[in-house]
């Protein structure tokens, strides 16, 4: 697609009429799933999986742990749409191309969307292994010029300063915490937090990792922020599960080379040191190993929504 040619959602919307059943074409719930978590697709009932490649619009996820699917089904009763794989900057997308699918959700009449991902602990409290709720976030891509609001609105009728100070919903973070208590999920299974939005695709310094949590950050990632703005942008709910995959390498201390040298001329024998690293393989393995609980949580959460609860609407 050309790079100022029109986004094509009308041929994106006729392509799935034509692959879709009709019950299927109004989905209620939108879901997308991060690194490791596309078993999410296996909540759905009477299943039908339509490739990223036969939508005009849509690009492929080139990232490991990551389909290339928007699959449509049921969750109980209720009609949703999944990506199972999402888009990237960092895999060299254009911003218009990572939230081209939540926009063409909302066209779909999705009004409430959960988004999921992997990603690292800056808070030295959370375990690995827990479940995020975000409640706000920090973007600094967004701060220094890469917003997916940028340019051209989409809609003249959106607004062209959209405030996100309530972009993720109350209503739908309560249900997460009933299904929590549904589900007689211990209370450290889930929490609360702030998520830092980094390009990637490399991991942070420990250097970078010190200044987000002073910042106040409790976890970072390489998504999801683009799709909050979308989705916001286009009148949804917005929910955010964080999966706490790693922890971020954030040495108490430095220890000094310089030092270490000169303790070794001097004949001290000294404790090698081994830098940390944190591996992708780290992150799916941890996201398949939880990927069962997040599925429970969003079954149950799409059921609520479902039976009207929690003022989602």
């Amino acid at each position: 697609m050309h790079p100022d040619a029109p986004l094509p959602f009308a041929e994106t919307l006729s392509v799935l009429q034509t692959l879709v059943p009709p019950k299927l074409l109004s989905p209620r719930v939108g879901i997308i799933c991060g690194s490791g978590l596309s078993g999410l697709g296996g909540s759905l009932k009477e299943v039908v999986l339509i490739s990223y490649d036969r939508l005009p619009g849509f690009v492929q996820s080139t990232v490991p742990g990551h389909k290339s699917f928007l699959a449509f089904g049921l969750i109980g009763s209720v009609p949703v749409v999944a990506m199972l794989g999402r888009f990237h900057p960092y895999e060299g997308h254009k911003l218009s191309s990572v939230v081209y699918p939540v926009r063409v959700m909302a066209k779909m009449g999705v009004k409430n969307i959960i988004i999921t991902n992997a990603a690292g602990a800056l808070n030295p409290n959370l375990a690995v292994g827990t479940i995020v709720v975000v409640h706000d976030h920090i973007a600094l891509p967004n701060l220094t010029g890469m917003n997916p609001l940028l340019g051209p609105q989409i809609d003249s009728s959106y607004s062209r300063f959209l405030p996100i100070s309530d972009a993720y919903s109350r209503s739908l973070r309560r249900l997460v915490f009933q299904a929590a208590h549904q589900l007689s999920l211990d209370r450290e299974a889930l929490a609360e937090g702030t998520y830092a939005w980094v390009s990637g695709p490399t991991y942070e310094t420990a250097a970078e990792g010190r200044f987000l949590r002073a910042a106040g950050a409790d976890v970072v990632g390489m998504s999801t922020v683009p799709e909050v703005l979308a989705a916001r942008e286009e009148g949804m709910n917005v929910m955010v599960l964080s999966l706490v995959t790693n922890m971020v390498v954030i040495p108490e201390g430095y220890k000094s080379v310089r030092e270490e040298v000169e303790a070794e001329l001097a004949g001290k024998v000294t404790e090698a040191v081994v830098d940390e690293v944190v591996s992708h393989e780290e992150v799916l393995t941890l996201g398949r190993e939880k990927g069962d609980l997040m599925k429970a949580l969003v079954e149950k959460v799409v059921e609520f929504i479902g039976n009207g609860n929690g003022g989602a609407v």
